[in-house]
């Protein structure tokens, strides 16, 4: 069982928890910018000193509505800087969030609720509220952001002393719960996973101490627009503000890239989709410039990816670039490569990616680009990040090194197995799930994997996810999911297999890009996907990318047959996580006439 580890370069003092740095950054630089709010076309700043008395005052609220240590509180909302101010609050009144997301159905809802015990909501708009008719007894009061419930919880809060808040906060410790986040589901019903200060602390200090980290301080930007309720944007949320970043939120997908050029970051946080989104919005651009400026994206793109290939993982160059690549990339900097980061504000130092797989293709391509994406791995169990790519250590394809004081395994079986001090302590009233996960002390993950001698995790699969054909051929849906996801067209692929004599995906395009693919192709503006069905331009260019998939595995293992569905899954429909990540089972469900379907 091969085994790699990297020793913790930080302490944590038994006192210490997430909710200390808020104070001793008013103590320490008063007049530090920690959050830039959106007011109009302009920002308003909240400094580190404005901001301690906000989490002050709004916890002396959380404490006058009743709320006691250790006490469960919901906390369903889009990302917002209420969110992260709440969040802080909380915690200073001794209290645990449970951060559920605001795109959760009914049903979630009611089980959280049930499950955690839960003796406050603050929710985020009316809409949320009528989804907790019928709530737990233990539900003493909702609140509504929208209906102002900051400054309800601050007028509250006036009659408690500053003296009961300061009991609260020095009763606080380490080991004590922070927060119960449940697992996105994924594969069945939520569970509550059990983090605790030194959890989130020890997530916080490795990405600090590791050369990552090097980015969180004073004067740089971050902005957040991943749900805060997902671990890893929380997790990077807490580092930015441990080392001084100024942080802004914006929870629109759709206007995001507007609100790069408008807040230029310095560092972004994303999952694949997003960057992928991202090079496929810069293709098409160019592509509807006219067939020249296609070509030359695509020139670029190839171009990029050579540069990316050639460095080694210092990020140094193995072999110096012959005379001709160094002149293409200069003239493809000054075309594409630059136009390409300015639309991402024009600062940013580099991107982090997680909650999925990055496509090997996608991340050299902005490696070369000037922009590199350094891709981590973990689990909400793992209180996000254990795995990372970071400056000087890089290996695109693999999801890194394990963060500082942490350690990671690979099982006889291949499963990914993890220890340190991000590992969570447990499921919320499920010993029986807790057992089963950590069966030895170890987290495992459910992911299969191997580990080079350098120490880099690479993922090759999902150990739950992996399809048996009838023919005993094991096949790893994943990696030809995120090749066929690759191409512009197509915006999500499931593979299908398990028990099947052969293997069959689902294929769903993306809307703006089939948008453009009518016009390219001289196709009614008007025409549906279910219209274009059988168009034969249309079924070669869905083949191309199924080729491209099936050239990577064997015969065995390539992909027979497709169906394209009429539309896109959307979280919305249940389909996909907050992190747009596939739930297999609901699309086995949803489906299963048309999966029938490709086995007669």
């Amino acid at each position: 069982m091969r085994e790699f580890a990297v020793p913790a370069t930080f302490t944590i003092a038994e006192d210490e928890t997430v909710v200390d740095s808020v104070y001793t950054q008013a103590e320490q630089a008063p007049g530090r910018v920690l959050f830039s709010r959106p007011m109009g076309d302009g920002w308003l700043d909240v400094t580190a000193e404005e901001f301690a008395r906000l989490v002050s005052a709004v916890a002396k609220g959380l404490i006058a509505n009743g709320i006691q240590p250790g006490d469960r509180v919901v906390l369903m909302s889009a990302t917002r800087f209420e969110w992260t101010l709440l969040d802080f609050a909380i915690w200073a009144a001794g209290a645990v969030t449970v951060p559920v997301y605001d795109s959760s159905s009914t049903e979630q809802v009611r089980w959280i609720l049930e499950d955690s015990g839960a003796a406050l909501a603050v929710v985020e708009t009316a809409r949320h509220k009528d989804l907790l008719d019928g709530a737990p007894d233990t539900l003493r009061r909702i609140l509504v952001i929208d209906d102002g419930a900051e400054a309800v919880l601050i007028a509250d809060g006036e009659s408690v002393s500053t003296e009961l808040l300061r009991e609260r906060l020095d009763g606080l410790r380490a080991g004590a719960l922070a927060s119960l986040v449940y697992t996105s589901g994924t594969t069945g019903r939520p569970k509550g996973c059990m983090l605790t200060h030194r959890n989130l602390l020890s997530e916080v200090r490795a990405i600090l101490s590791a050369s990552i980290g090097e980015v969180s301080r004073p004067g740089q930007r971050m902005l957040t627009f991943l749900p805060l309720a997902h671990v890893l944007a929380r997790a990077v949320s807490l580092a930015a503000l441990e080392g001084g970043m100024t942080q802004a939120h914006w929870a629109d997908f759709k206007t995001i890239t507007g609100q790069f050029t408008r807040f230029r970051p310095h560092a972004i946080l994303g999952v694949p989709r997003v960057f992928e989104k991202v090079r496929d919005g810069a293709e098409k651009k160019a592509r509807d410039g006219g067939k020249t400026k296609g070509a030359v994206f695509g020139f670029a793109e190839r171009t990029a990816i050579r540069w990316s290939e050639k460095l080694d993982s210092t990020g140094e160059f193995a072999q110096r670039p012959s005379l001709l690549l160094r002149i293409q990339h200069a003239l493809c900097d000054r075309l594409v490569y630059a136009p390409l980061r300015e639309a991402l504000g024009g600062n940013c130092e580099f991107a982090i990616s997680g909650g999925g797989a990055l496509a090997p293709r996608l991340g050299h391509f902005f490696r070369g680009a000037g922009l590199p994406i350094y891709e981590g791995y973990g689990m909400t169990e793992s209180t996000a990040a254990h795995c990372v790519n970071v400056p000087g250590a890089v290996k695109i394809g693999s999801v890194g090194q394990p963060l500082g004081g942490n350690a990671v395994r690979i099982a006889e079986d291949g499963e990914i197995e993890l220890s340190g001090g991000v590992v969570f302590a447990g499921y919320w009233r499920n010993e029986q799930g807790t057992a089963a996960a950590m069966p030895d002390g170890w987290l495992h993950t459910g992911d299969i994997g191997v580990l080079d001698r350098d120490g880099f995790v690479s993922i090759t699969g999902r150990k739950k996810d992996l399809l048996i054909t009838a023919g005993g051929k094991n096949v790893s849906p994943g990696p030809m999911e995120d090749r066929i996801r690759s191409h512009t067209l197509i915006s999500q692929a499931v593979v299908l297999g398990d028990g099947r004599p052969f293997i069959t995906a689902l294929i769903t395009l993306d809307p703006e890009a089939f948008t453009a693919w009518k016009t390219a192709n001289s196709k009614p503006a008007n025409a549906t996907i279910a219209d274009l069905r059988a168009d034969p331009a249309l079924r070669a260019e869905i083949q191309r990318a199924i080729d491209d998939a099936n050239s990577t595995v064997s015969h065995a293992e390539s992909i027979k047959k497709y169906a394209l569905l009429d539309r896109d899954l959307t979280e919305e429909s249940g389909e996909l996580t907050a992190t747009l990540k596939v739930k297999r089972h609901v699309i086995a469900e949803r489906f299963a006439a048309t999966i029938e379907n490709l086995y007669r």
